[in-house]
């Protein structure tokens, strides 16, 4: 039942479940999405950084001088980086922009959805209130003639009673 109910709640995003996945549903789309993830976090960050400290060092040192000062080995990695990293980035977020405007899509037409819905519960509250209203007015009119018919004193009968000695 209750998948049923998650099923119903997502209507307005089936269409788009094809775009659940960055870089699509294969095995390319997976490692590449864990790549471009992996780019922004501290992790990453603070491991690249190592690294180039190691390599400056180890070369500044010369306990292994495979890249001397200019550090030319040690551009070319960075090139190379930047040369994958950039366009998966890109495609990592063109890919999110259009999921975003999928989803923000879906989205509006469920709020309009809901704004018909609350539409047609107003009409419908406000033709029930008119027919409390209606009840109300025959009760009230039914109540005034019942209490008329009942507290009020018949002319014969009230005559004989209030005829009588104080």
């Amino acid at each position: 039942m209750a998948n049923v109910e998650t099923q119903e709640h997502m209507r307005y995003h089936a269409a788009h479940a094809h775009l659940g996945t960055p870089f699509g549903g294969g095995w390319f789309g997976a490692v590449a999405e864990r790549i471009a993830r992996f780019f922004g976090t501290p992790q990453y960050l603070i491991g690249q950084s190592l690294v180039v400290a190691l390599w400056v060092a180890s070369n500044v040192v010369a306990l292994f001088h495979f890249d001397p000062y200019p550090f030319i080995l040690l551009n070319l990695a960075f090139s190379l980086q930047a040369a994958y990293a950039a366009p998966l980035i890109l495609l990592a977020q063109t890919r999110q922009a259009e999921r975003d405007k999928m989803w923000s899509d879906a989205d509006a037409r469920h709020r309009e959805e809901l704004a018909q819905n609350t539409i047609t519960l107003l009409e419908q509250n406000t033709d029930l209130t008119e027919q409390v209203a209606e009840l109300s007015r025959q009760v009230r009119q039914l109540t005034a003639e019942i209490h008329g018919a009942v507290v009020m004193p018949r002319p014969e009968a009230g005559g004989a009673e209030r005829g009588g000695s104080i």
